[in-house]
C-alpha cells in the first residue's frame, strides 16, 4: 500500500513556508504522494449542512482556503519525485477544456507526475454560485470526463452535447503520462460507481466504512467487466481525514479517534487492499502537519 499525505491549503498552515516545508519533508521521508482537495465558499447560511460534523456546521478552516491546482503547481517546484493529486476538486466548478490545460500545464511542469481526483460536489450554495444545478451533476459530470479525455488525448478535439459544445479544434498541449495522466472519482451512489467503471482509473472514498469498501469496489469491478474493461486496472486510494483525540472514541468517522484508532484504521485499509492511503491533519498548524507525517510513516514503515 502507497502512502500520501496532504497539503496545507487551509487554515493556519495555508502558507508558502508552510507547504514547501510538508513538500520537501515528505520527500525526505519517502512519502509517495501529496494531495490538495476543494472548497468554494462558506455560506452564511447553508443550504446544505457539512456532512462531517453532528450539526451539519462548517469547520472554521473552511473559511480560508487556497486553489488546490494551484497549491500542487507551487509543491511541483519544490519537489522532484512525490506523485502530486486532488481528492477531489469539483467538476461543477470548472469547464472540462480549462480544467484540461490546467492539468496538463501541471503534468508538464512536474514531469508527469499529475492524478486528479474530480467529484460532483455536494454544496448546493457552491453549484448555485456557479450556475450548476445540482439536478444536473450526473449528466453533465459524464459529459464533462469525455470533453477532459479528448482535449488530452485527440489531435483534433470535437464534441456536441447538452452542457458542452466544442468545434473541431487543436489543443496541443498534452500532459507527459498516456494516455492521460490518472482520473479518480469520488463516488457514494450507484449512478456515481457506474461512472467509476465506465470512465475512471480508480475511486476515491472519503468517510466510507472501511469494512463497505470491499463490497463497493466488488461492486465496480462487476460493472467494468460489464462495460468490457479491465477490473485488475482499477485503484483504490482512501482518504483518511485525520482528526487525534486524547481517548477513544465509541461512536466516530473513520480516523477519528485516538492514535490506537488511527493505527486500526490505517491497518484496516491495507488489509481490505486499498492500493494507496493519504492522510491529512486539516486545519492543523505547519508543526502538527509535520508531526503527524512522521508518525504516520513511522508507524507505516
Amino acid at each position: 500500500m502507497k502512502l500520501g499525505f496532504g497539503l496545507p491549503m487551509s487554515g493556519p498552515a495555508a502558507t508558502p513556508e508552510g507547504i514547501v516545508q510538508v513538500t520537501r519533508r515528505a520527500e525526505e521521508l519517502e512519502y509517495d504522494s501529496l494531495w490538495t482537495w476543494e472548497r468554494l465558499l462558506v455560506p452564511i447560511k447553508p443550504q446544505t449542512g457539512y456532512i462531517g460534523t453532528a450539526d451539519g456546521s462548517y469547520p472554521e478552516y473552511f473559511k480560508r482556503v487556497m486553489d488546490p491546482l494551484d497549491v500542487l503547481t507551487f509543491a511541483a517546484a519544490h519537489s522532484t519525485r512525490v506523485r502530486l493529486g486532488t481528492s477531489v476538486i469539483v467538476m461543477g466548478h470548472y469547464h472540462p477544456l480549462t480544467l484540461a490545460r490546467r492539468a496538463a500545464t501541471i503534468d508538464v511542469l512536474s514531469g508527469g507526475r499529475l492524478v486528479l481526483g474530480l467529484g460532483q460536489g455536494w454544496s448546493e450554495d457552491e453549484h448555485e454560485t456557479m450556475g450548476v444545478a445540482m439536478k444536473d451533476r450526473a449528466r453533465r459530470a459524464d459529459e464533462f470526463l469525455q470533453v477532459l479525455k479528448r482535449a488530452w488525448t485527440d489531435e483534433v478535439v470535437e464534441f456536441s452535447g447538452e452542457f458542452f459544445q466544442v468545434r473541431p479544434s487543436v489543443i496541443d498541449l498534452k500532459p507527459v503520462q498516456k494516455p492521460h495522466p490518472p482520473v479518480y472519482l469520488a463516488a457514494f451512489s450507484p449512478g456515481a460507481m457506474k461512472r467509476i467503471a465506465t470512465h475512471a482509473d480508480g475511486w476515491a472514498p472519503v468517510a466510507w466504512e472501511i469494512d463497505k469498501v470491499t463490497g463497493a469496489m466488488d461492486g465496480i469491478r462487476n460493472m467494468m467487466r460489464e462495460a468490457g474493461r479491465n477490473p485488475a486496472d482499477l485503484k483504490l486510494v482512501v482518504r483518511g481525514n485525520v482528526q487525534l483525540t486524547p481517548d477513544p472514541l465509541e461512536e466516530r468517522y473513520p480516523f477519528v479517534g485516538s492514535w490506537e484508532q488511527i493505527l486500526s484504521d490505517i491497518e484496516e485499509t491495507r488489509r481490505v487492499g486499498a492500493d494507496e492511503l493519504f492522510v491529512e491533519p486539516q486545519g492543523a498548524s505547519p508543526q502538527e502537519f509535520i508531526s503527524l507525517m512522521e508518525r504516520v510513516r513511522a508507524a507505516v514503515s
